[in-house]
């Protein structure tokens, strides 16, 4: 799959024929490839029963193949990462899912690995009144959060994100459900909850196995009878509102571990969709480089001029080599801080020397 080529991302299948595909400049595959530091016959892709092989072809510019320059042909079953001149081509056993290509979803971009999680999160939001997202830290666990909201019924109310795990101990309960006038020291006036903040549309509850058990009662009870009451307050207000949680713990094990309510975890874990890991997606890698670079280009002060600056091959090829253990997040971090880098040299294409060492390495 060619998913990088002269400075643009690419999410072009190229499907072997008879088990090999020879790469080259002008057309591989039916996709037209004018990459000018290719070579007409350029590097050799071959798979013979699950063991893929990568040969050079003694090409002008050489090939690399995981990051190390390939000399000759090397073999093996975790082969991923192909470079070649300006182009950057990623190995998989099977590229059908990949031909509908890539698209963007209130500014999310997805593969077709990542679309598979937001088709789950469509019907949840359609049919549903609640949603939990799995997935580890920087995955995008808040974005499936606001396509939950801006795909259902209720996108015209509110959408309230809450970081449970940034809540002070002690503070839960006001925050989540509000207090009244003299409920504690210096509640000089009435205070609204999130909970009913979030009436008439979405409460994201991010890190949700994060609350204590005293709180997960009262929030069960929010959702089962519609109402809560407020600290301080002797009458129940009315509340109607979706929940989307999410945690990156599994939380069948927080509930062994008397972390949660086992019936809360009832109320709350079903439906669920899981957002895979950046290394899971690296077709989407490209794309997310490309956004980031544009975002750095904004950013530049108004005084200089230029264009946002590109990506070179050599920094795909980087990106699609390391674990990226902070996902999204980090990558888009890194990469800003990259192109910070080459405006510094006044370089108006950022390269893999840009790259922090350290960024995305586990």
């Amino acid at each position: 799959m060619l998913v990088f080529s002269v400075d643009c991302p690419r999410c072009d299948v190229l499907p072997l024929k008879d088990g090999e595909l020879e790469l080259g400049r002008g057309e591989v595959g039916g996709v037209p490839l004018d990459d000018l530091r290719m070579s007409r016959r350029h590097a050799r892709v071959r798979c013979n029963q699950g063991q893929w092989e990568v040969e050079d072809l003694d090409s002008r510019n050489g090939t690399s193949l995981d990051g190390v320059p390939l000399t000759g042909a090397r073999a093996g079953d975790e082969l991923r990462i192909v470079r070649t001149g300006s182009s950057v081509f990623v190995i998989q056993a099977d590229v059908e899912p990949f031909r509908a290509g890539i698209s963007t979803a209130g500014g999310t971009i997805l593969g077709p690995t990542l679309a598979r999680a937001w088709d789950a999160v469509d019907r949840a939001a359609r049919f549903g009144t609640a949603l939990h997202i799995t997935g580890e830290s920087g995955t995008g666990k808040e974005h499936a959060a606001r396509a939950f909201h801006a795909l259902g019924p209720r996108r015209g109310g509110p959408f309230v994100a809450v970081n449970c795990a940034a809540i002070p101990d002690g503070l839960a309960e006001r925050l989540l459900f509000g207090a009244r006038k003299g409920a504690y020291s210096g509640a000089a006036a009435d205070s609204e909850g999130y909970v009913q903040a979030a009436h008439g549309g979405v409460l994201f509850l991010d890190e949700v196995a994060e609350l204590d058990l005293g709180v997960q009662a009262k929030l069960l009870r929010a959702l089962e009878a519609k109402e809560v009451i407020p600290l301080g307050a002797s009458r129940p207000v009315q509340v109607d509102f979706a929940l989307v949680s999410a945690t990156h713990k599994d939380l069948r094990a927080q509930v062994a571990a008397g972390k949660l309510r086992e019936d809360l975890f009832f109320r709350i874990a079903q439906p669920a969709v899981r957002i895979p890991r950046l290394q899971e997606r690296p077709e989407e890698v490209p794309w997310l480089v490309d956004a980031a670079l544009r975002s750095a280009g904004a950013g530049v002060e108004r005084g200089d001029v230029g264009a946002p600056p590109v990506a070179h091959a050599s920094l795909i090829e980087a990106c699609l080599v390391r674990a990226w253990p902070g996902n999204v997040r980090e990558l888009m971090a890194e990469i800003r801080a990259a192109a910070q880098e080459a405006q510094i040299e006044k370089s108006p294409v950022v390269q893999a020397r840009h790259l922090s060492p350290s960024a995305g390495q586990a």
